[in-house]
C-alpha cells in the first residue's frame, strides 16, 4: 500500500520509526516532509501535502504527526474526500477505520510515546472498513454533508 507520512518540529521525533515500521511491512512510504528539523515549521503544510495525497488516489493512506495530532486532523478535514482521525489508542484506530474508513491516521507525538505509536499505527494498517449496513449508511450522510459544501461558495463570518 502507498502511504503518505508528513510530520512537523513536533512530530519528527516520531516519523522516521514509523516510516522503518511501514517499510519493514512491506508498504510504499511517500515522505512529504519535514526532511530536516525546523523549529519553525507548520503542521498545515504537511497535514495538507499528506491529504492531498490521499484524496487523489496517489496515496490509499496518509499519517501526519504534530505535537497533538489536533491541528494536523483538523487541516486534513477540508479536503475532501479525507477522513482524519486523531488515534492515541490500537482501539479508536482500528474501529475508526472499521466503522468509519478514516483514511489519515493523526499522531500527537507529545501525547504518544514510540511504542505505542507504533501499536496504533499497526492497529490502523490491519483493519478494513466493514462496510456493514449502518457504517455504510453514516459514511453516505458523511459524504452528502460533504458534497453540500464543496458546492456551495465560502461566506464570510459574522462576527
Amino acid at each position: 500500500m502507498r502511504i503518505a507520512l508528513g510530520c512537523d518540529h513536533a512530530g519528527w521525533p516520531l516519523k522516521e520509526g514509523i516510516a522503518d515500521l511501514l517499510r519493514r511491512l512491506g508498504h510504499h512510504v511517500v515522505d512529504v516532509g519535514a526532511h530536516t528539523f525546523d523549529p519553525d515549521d507548520d503542521y498545515p503544510d504537511f497535514a495538507y501535502a499528506v491529504a492531498e495525497l490521499v484524496a487523489s488516489g496517489r496515496c490509499a493512506r496518509g499519517i501526519v504527526i504534530c505535537g497533538s495530532g489536533v491541528g494536523a486532523a483538523v487541516v486534513a478535514n477540508k479536503v475532501p474526500g479525507v477522513r482524519a482521525a486523531v488515534c492515541h489508542d490500537t482501539f479508536s484506530a482500528r474501529q475508526g477505520v472499521e466503522d468509519d474508513d478514516v483514511n489519515v491516521l493523526c499522531l500527537g507525538a507529545r501525547v504518544v510515546g514510540p511504542g505505542l505509536a507504533l501499536d496504533v499505527v499497526r492497529a490502523w494498517l490491519e483493519a478494513r472498513f466493514s462496510g456493514e449496513n449502518r457504517h455504510a449508511r453514516r459514511l453516505a450522510k458523511l459524504l452528502e454533508i460533504e458534497a453540500r459544501y464543496a458546492r456551495k461558495p465560502e461566506q464570510p463570518r459574522g462576527d
